[in-house]
């Protein structure tokens, strides 16, 4: 049997979702390809979904700010009826604790570039705002169980603070919600369906066969496979030209109570970055504190060959390290005897930017290296890929005159070409998940 789209996306996750809903939206035949079950059951799963500005880059700051506009009103951005239940954005507000690698002078001019409201913390102000919290300064962060790890603050911080951060409570069911919307605008999606071979023929079309004998057959594919995205670019022969590499990194996040007075009059405290110590921490709508590190060079990382045989079992130690971490920030933790959270396989880049990009063969795009820090930027990388795929299938040179792309909200210019698979590795990038 074959099929024959306009585009195929290969991956249903909240950035594949994304493309599918803006190429669908532009007039094209699309159709959505998952291994999975359905949509955002890989990686975007395991997302914390924290919706924040302090990135590296120009480019980076106004993604997120134009981003966190659509997640504001995601019901109305996707247009999705008023019986179709959607993921909700929480307006926390977000603490980046100051820490020497990412200079608070640095992202406040790109803050002020941009116009994102923020607010400069100094140490007393910190734990007046944040009850319970440590202002000491402990970096470089140190293996939980070395007798540095309890040595005293040699300083304390101060930190920024941008009120219109915070959190998505459903990360799959964002990805659900614009599959949904999607789908509205005429897009299919085949799950439980995994690509075996991939080939092109002298006349540009792409060949993707299936393992149920299927072959689709498109001038376009974009891959967005998350994890599996970097043995995709194997199979279809791209990537010669990359200069930023992406591999399937193993995470995990953890759940526990939230400390002592950190829920303010029945309102979720802010998300916190903290690279003093190696975390971020978020809170959720009952309670609760979810912690994830921002692997500090003290923690070796899991980097894995196959997606498909990581072990999605949370670990005691990976939990003790990341808790006990959070702890020394807000003394009044509860540190549970029994790890819980969830564990999952990230798609990282060289440098924690992704790759939103063509490929060195036509017809075949890139939405990769997304994983840990983009699902807050998911609504403009649909809109980025269908820029730049609706340029180059019309005749543009993307490499030699990057595609640019023109805010909503701010009017202001992002230069895809700093997405670019042939881009020099950003020196300004915290070398974390923040980016």
């Amino acid at each position: 049997m074959h099929e024959r789209p306009d585009a195929v996306v290969v991956g249903a996750g909240v950035i594949g979702s994304s493309i599918a809903l803006q190429l669908a939206k532009r007039g094209n035949n699309v159709l959505v390809v998952d291994k999975a079950g359905g949509p955002g059951y890989g990686s975007t799963s395991a997302s914390s979904a924290i919706i924040r500005f302090n990135y590296s880059t120009f480019d980076g700051v106004v993604t997120a700010w134009e981003s966190s506009r659509c997640w504001a009103d995601w019901r109305s951005y996707l247009g999705l009826d008023q019986d179709v239940a959607v993921a909700r954005f929480h307006r926390t507000g977000m603490v980046f604790l100051d820490v020497d690698t990412v200079p608070r002078d640095h992202t406040i001019k790109l803050y002020q570039d941009v116009n994102i409201p923020y607010e400069e913390w100094d140490s007393a102000e910190l734990v007046q705002r944040i009850p319970g919290i440590d202002p000491g300064r402990y970096f470089p962060p140190k293996p939980v169980h070395s007798e540095e790890f309890f040595a005293e603050a040699t300083a304390t911080l101060g930190a920024l603070y941008t009120p219109d951060a915070g959190f998505v409570d459903d990360p799959q069911l964002a990805a659900a919600n614009l599959a949904q919307a999607a789908a509205d605008h005429g897009a299919a999606f085949k799950y439980r369906a995994t690509i075996v071979e991939i080939d092109q023929s002298p006349d540009g079309l792409w060949h993707l066969h299936l393992d149920d004998g299927t072959i689709i057959d498109s001038s376009v594919v974009v891959n967005a496979a998350g994890p599996w995205s970097g043995a995709l670019n194997t199979m279809a022969d791209v990537g010669a030209d990359f200069t930023v590499a992406v591999a399937p990194l193993r995470q995990e996040v953890h759940h526990v109570s939230a400390p002592t007075g950190f829920d303010t009059g029945g309102r979720p405290g802010p998300c916190i970055a903290d690279l003093d110590v190696g975390i971020y921490a978020r809170p959720d709508t009952r309670g609760g504190f979810l912690i994830g590190g921002t692997e500090p060079a003290c923690d070796p990382l899991e980097w894995i060959d196959d997606p498909d045989t990581a072990d999605l079992n949370r670990t005691a130690d990976r939990f003790e390290s990341q808790v006990m971490r959070a702890a020394r920030r807000f003394p009044d933790l509860t540190v549970p005897a029994q790890p819980r959270g969830i564990a999952g396989v990230y798609d990282v880049a060289s440098d924690w930017t992704p790759i939103y990009d063509k490929t060195d063969r036509d017809g075949f795009y890139v939405a990769i290296g997304t994983s840990g820090n983009q699902f807050k930027n998911a609504p403009l990388a649909g809109e980025f890929l269908a820029e730049i795929i609706t340029a180059v299938e019309a005749g543009h040179d993307h490499d030699r005159d990057p595609v640019q792309y023109i805010g909503r909200t701010t009017r202001l210019t992002v230069d895809l070409g700093s997405f670019s698979r042939k881009r020099q590795l950003n020196a300004e990038s915290s070398g974390t998940v923040l980016g």
